[in-house]
């Protein structure tokens, strides 16, 4: 599990923030550069963001962006975008991808997208304005679980996924209940 800072706030724009802790110093070399010393296989992500919808994949890559600057990150989702495109920008380079469940599965299973490299998985638990999330809509939350228990459940219990349940939480609400307990 990533453990955030609970001083820092758990906003859309403070994402890049908390994703360079959790990397780590080897945070710029893993998530921002185009090329690396050794080989890095095309389509081979180390940081994958899983939301409900393309909207929201979108506000994340967007919050991302101090991080993509050098190696364009992955979107996918179907949303305006065929799913041989994305298999074909998929060819290139990806540190950074996100999307909804049903398209990261389906190319998954086209072997587009490689999760061998993928050291953290980014769980939008944000709600829609129907009060629905990742894990409450019943197709996305059912899309989810196919997608966890097939690809990522084996590896969180060897130790070599970390997960990280994320949603927008000002940090002023962690410390208000702190000083409420003294």
């Amino acid at each position: 599990m990533v453990e955030l800072n609970p001083d820092q706030a758990q906003s859309s724009s403070a994402l890049a923030d908390h994703m360079k802790v959790a990397f780590g110093p080897s945070w710029k070399e893993i998530l921002c550069e185009k090329e690396l010393d050794g080989t890095v296989d095309p389509g081979q992500p180390s940081l994958l963001v899983v939301s409900l919808s393309a909207l929201r994949s979108l506000d994340l890559l967007r919050e991302l962006r101090p991080l993509t600057s050098e190696c364009r990150a992955a979107k996918l989702f179907s949303k305006h975008m065929k799913i041989e495109e994305q298999a074909s920008s998929l060819k290139n380079r990806v540190n950074i991808a996100s999307g909804t469940p049903s398209r990261i599965k389906k190319l998954i299973d086209m072997e587009a997208l490689d999760l061998s490299r993928l050291a953290v998985i980014v769980l939008d638990m944000k709600s829609d304005a129907k009060g629905y999330s990742l894990l409450t809509l019943p197709q996305v939350r059912d899309e989810f679980w196919d997608l966890y228990r097939n690809y990522f459940h084996q590896r969180i219990l060897e130790g070599a996924l970390r997960i990280c349940l994320y949603d927008e939480i000002p940090a002023n609400i962690k410390r208000k209940k702190n000083n409420e307990d003294d």
